[in-house]
């Protein structure tokens, strides 16, 4: 049962992150979030199956050292924005944006329970409050990694030229796959996963925790 916590983490996570992208869509002219209903805090709406639950159980249950999860992708409508290739990157950032918020946010928390709290909730808090630092760092890494659809893809396709940026972005149907190779097959030496694993233990020190 233990890997429910993570898991419960990971969700509400990802989809603050998605609710977020929607946000700062809808203020920059695309309603589509809106009017589709995803832009409320109700966890249904955003639950994917494989992204939310199977795949991140999956990672926790097989103790890798990379867990992450997604929610439903919002609906975002470029044709809205005033401009597409910054409005779009803005929206994308959003995201990466709103889970490092919480992990400073939570990190802040535990530094304010009391060294002498009794252990039971004391350290029980001090437990949950960690792993929403580490998980929410871990979203924000991976999703700056700048391979479609993951946003950071999105960040610098607004900074490419028009046609290179559309062959860019044509790749995303197969991201997803050329993410998963590089988490777990490391290539010459070089591996993501541990590159991620080095970013996020580095934030977690840079917050003092």
């Amino acid at each position: 049962m233990e890997f429910l916590i993570p898991l419960v983490i990971l969700v509400f996570s990802a989809m603050l992150h998605e609710v977020m992208h929607g946000v700062v869509a809808d203020r920059l002219g695309d309603p589509t979030a809106r009017v589709m209903g995803r832009l409320t805090l109700n966890p249904i709406p955003h639950l994917d199956p494989i992204m939310s639950v199977l795949l991140p159980a999956l990672l926790v249950l097989s103790g890798s050292p990379v867990i992450f999860g997604a929610a439903k992708p919002v609906p975002v409508n470029p044709i809205h924005f005033r401009d597409p290739k910054k409005d779009m990157a803005l929206t994308a950032l959003s995201g990466p944006l709103t889970n490092v918020f919480l992990a400073v946010l939570a990190a802040q928390i535990i530094k304010f329970i009391p060294s002498g709290a009794e252990p039971l909730w004391g350290g029980a808090l001090s437990s949950f409050l960690y792993l929403v630092v580490l998980y929410n760092l871990m979203l924000a890494i991976i999703n700056l990694i700048p391979i479609p659809p993951l946003d950071g893809s999105k960040v610098l396709a607004a900074i490419l030229p028009d046609d290179l940026a559309r062959t860019y972005l044509s790749i995303q149907q197969f991201g997803i796959f050329i993410l998963f190779f590089l988490l777990f097959f490391p290539i010459g030496g070089f591996s993501l996963g541990q590159v991620i694993n080095n970013l996020i233990f580095f934030s977690i020190n840079l917050l003092g925790i």
